[in-house]
């Protein structure tokens, strides 16, 4: 694996905590040259002095945002080889959720990649190769119970993803989407008591998400499972489609009788 990383430029969102953070830390370890960029400056700043990169503060959603974060990382990288479109946000709330919230949701975890991607793609096939990590979260094979928003669109992020693969493949892209379930970041300490039922007791290290990445950038393998019983729940919701809504509603009803 420090052949396949040692001396890469990566670049990584959302690289201030949790799993960002822990991405930019192992890359370091693994010999890469790491740009960490987080709309939290500090949290950015501190995680790049930790492993000698270089933060880049700012939203790396919109347009403007991807723009710069990209023009900065090649100022110090030279060639992009790795892109880590990790930031996301997953607001509580259902189909009511205000129209701002989807919007803003839809913005950072599906457009960013997409616009990441669109600026990325052109050197990458001149080059012949290049590497995109998506970091979906098992609701995007699955569901997110309490957030419409975040199960929606980390479809959304995980369909991209799919594309990306079945698009470029042949032409030395490769693509690895991250579908963890519950991992101990504050994302997950923000999804209140129906958060710790559905996913406190199999909760993960950001850690633990990283070594299985690498695990799978090693075996050029698209799907990330930190947790290996997704695929089995993955299968169900394909082929057992009214028995896994079943279950599901089960567990919305269990977060129900919780108050929340």
């Amino acid at each position: 694996m420090s052949e396949e990383l040692k001396d890469a430029g990566i670049v990584v969102t959302g690289g201030g905590a949790g799993i960002g953070a822990a991405m930019a830390r192992r890359f370091h370890a693994e010999g890469a040259r790491v740009v960490v960029a987080d709309l939290d400056g500090d949290a950015a700043a501190a995680v790049a002095e930790e492993i000698g990169g270089t933060a880049v503060a700012g939203d790396a959603a919109g347009v403007d945002g991807v723009e710069r974060l990209l023009a900065r990382a090649r100022e110090v990288l030279g060639e992009i080889d790795v892109f880590c479109a990790n930031a996301g946000i997953a607001p509580l709330g259902g189909a009511d959720s205000p129209e701002e919230v989807w919007a803003r949701t839809w913005d950072v975890n599906v457009m960013a990649h997409v616009r990441a991607a669109n600026a990325l793609l052109p050197s990458w096939l001149e080059r012949g190769r290049g590497r995109f990590v998506a970091t979906v979260s098992a609701a995007g094979i699955l569901t997110s119970l309490g957030s419409a928003p975040y199960s929606v669109t980390k479809h959304g992020a995980l369909a991209f993803a799919e594309w990306l693969s079945a698009t470029y493949r042949h032409r030395g892209i490769d693509v690895h989407a991250v579908c963890p379930q519950g991992v101990r970041t504050n994302m997950l300490a923000n999804t209140g008591k129906g958060g710790q039922l559905l996913m406190g007791a199999s909760a993960i290290e950001p850690e633990q998400v990283v070594d299985a990445l690498l695990d799978a950038i090693g075996e050029k393998r698209f799907l990330v499972l930190p947790h290996p019983e997704v695929a089995e729940y993955y299968a169900a919701r394909a082929t057992q489609t009214d028995r896994w809504l079943g279950g599901m509603n089960k567990l919305q009803r269990k977060v129900e009788a919780l108050g929340e």
